[in-house]
């Protein structure tokens, strides 16, 4: 059992460590700092593990949903606290707690703004250790439950450009994921996602425990080896997720387009090297060889600065680091293990995944 205080020195090794375990998704690390700031400038915030809470508290699971590159992608702090409110009152639900619902440069620290909001913990249960491109897949295994009533509310876009937008689902799960990814593409390409009440019995079986803390350690490796330059950087995040250096180089050539609220490409680089993406990366390929496959994890870092880069950040003649790492050194929640909801992934890129 632990309980960590947050306070604004963890800012930067969560939201660094968070947006190299997105795995290309997950946010942007400078939303993620504004986010968790403005969340400690208001009230003390708690990371507790599970076992902290009880059996049959309620965790409300907190998200940000949408294409990374979309233009007109746009959601304010206050739409976070909107979207809360707006599920206490259609589910008349009072949560005990707030988890997140995967890793990334935001997603690590989506949570706290609202955890400080109703003074209660942000739990280290996320949904997933590492970001993912479906809201079913972060969903813990609800999706396989036909009794299981899912409760979405997403809030986002500008009132001046008449994108605002609110929206409230209520059903399976798998449908009321569906009309919030169509609420990001109305409201310009994001918004801020409040969904799926669970118990933390629930939690506790099916989620990504300890993965919070995993990314913040991962971000004060990351931290000390920047003293060092880019290089240490590099090896630091390698030597702490086992992972390896596929290849340092230049990318050739990008192509991306948006596809339902989603970006979905590929980019080259020299040795025949192509890495797909749907908002995180999906394969890694070197001539015919399959080197990774998500979930592993398949990272792009500047290989310049040291700092990782997400899908939407990747630009062509852009000299990176690109990294891997097996599923097995991953904190992943029940989402991740269903083979049906991988090979939907394939389809989307045009590889076979699994």
């Amino acid at each position: 059992m632990s309980r960590l205080k947050l306070t604004k020195d963890l800012v930067d090794a969560a939201v660094l460590g968070g947006c190299v375990l997105g795995g290309g998704g997950g946010g942007s690390m400078e939303e993620g700092r504004q986010i968790a700031n403005i969340a400690l400038s208001l009230s003390s915030v708690e990371l507790v593990d599970i076992e902290d809470m009880n059996d049959d508290n309620i965790l409300i699971n907190v998200s940000a949903v949408g294409a990374p590159s979309a233009k007109d992608a746009y959601a304010e702090p206050i739409h976070y606290l909107q979207a809360v409110e707006l599920m206490k009152k259609v589910s008349g639900i009072e949560p005990d707690g707030v988890i997140t619902n995967e890793m990334g440069g935001l997603a690590t620290v989506n949570g706290w703004l609202q955890a400080a909001m109703l003074q209660v913990p942000t739990v280290d249960a996320p949904c997933n250790g590492r970001a993912h491109p479906t809201g079913v897949m972060g969903a813990m295994g609800l999706h396989k439950d036909p009794n299981y009533k899912s409760y979405q509310v997403a809030v986002g876009g500008r009132k001046e450009k008449s994108s605002y937008i609110e929206v409230i689902a209520m059903g399976t799960v798998q449908k009321a994921s569906a009309l919030i990814r169509q609420a990001a593409v109305q409201a310009g390409g994001l918004v801020t996602v409040v969904r799926n009440p669970v118990t933390c019995k629930y939690a506790k079986e099916n989620a990504a425990l300890g993965a919070v803390k995993q990314a913040i350690e991962l971000g004060n490796r990351m931290l000390e080896g920047k003293k060092s330059g880019p290089s240490k950087v590099i090896e630091n995040i390698c030597d702490f997720l086992k992972a390896d250096v596929v290849s340092v180089g230049t990318i050739k050539s990008i192509k991306l387009s948006m596809e339902g609220g989603f970006d979905v490409g590929k980019f080259e680089m020299d040795e025949d090297i192509e890495v797909t993406f749907w908002n995180e990366y999906m394969t890694l390929e070197k001539g015919k060889e399959r080197i990774a496959t998500f979930p592993d994890l398949i990272m792009t870092i500047d290989a310049e600065t040291g700092m990782p880069l997400t899908s939407a950040e990747i630009r062509e003649d852009k000299k990176i680091a690109l990294i891997k790492t097996d599923r097995k050194n991953l904190k992943l929640g029940a989402g991740m293990k269903d083979p049906k909801l991988l090979a939907d992934c394939g389809k989307i890129v045009g590889k076979i995944i699994c």
